[in-house]
């Protein structure tokens, strides 16, 4: 195999970015919501909305901005179509091998609640089984790439949480 071959092989053939997924599942939930539905979840009130916000998207938020530090630091790529250099195994990565798709999870949680929209928050099983496919994609690359490594780090972390 010649190295231009390698190097379009050294990716873990995601198909859709994981933020385009789940914005994609909220932007139909909450359209189907206004314009179909006329469905509200009992959130409308202010403090609700502001805990909403707070507690699931500050999570999120935390989640992505703490790998994506990670990432930055080791010098590899966060996108998962990309080719990646480096296992990151430190910080949120102690937890989850998935911070950045919890992190999305939990904004979507949290916009879909500040909307107040029920079909957006049922929708959300369904992102997230959508990005579970790339999960394990990656999962195959990851194992491929970097093998016992990669094995170990897997065997110490749950998937989600």
């Amino acid at each position: 195999m010649t190295a231009v071959q390698e190097e379009s092989r050294d990716h873990p053939g995601v198909v859709a970015p994981p933020p385009l997924v789940f914005a994609g599942f909220l932007a139909a939930g909450v359209l189907a919501d206004k314009y179909v539905s006329g469905w509200s979840l009992l959130v409308h009130a202010l403090p609700a909305q502001v805990l909403a916000v707070v507690l699931l998207g500050g999570a999120g938020l935390v989640f992505l901005a703490g790998a994506l530090g990670l990432f930055r630091r080791a010098g590899t790529r966060p996108e998962p179509w990309q080719p990646t250099s480096a296992i990151v195994t430190g910080g949120v990565y102690r937890v989850t091998p998935n911070p950045m798709y919890v992190g999305m999870a939990l904004v979507y949680a949290a916009v879909a609640l500040a909307v107040g929209s029920p079909l957006a928050m049922a929708l959300l099983p369904a992102a997230i089984l959508v990005v579970h496919r790339g999960i394990l994609r990656e999962e195959r690359y990851l194992e491929r790439k970097f093998g016992d490594e990669y094995v170990a780090y897997r065997a110490r972390v749950r998937r989600w949480l």
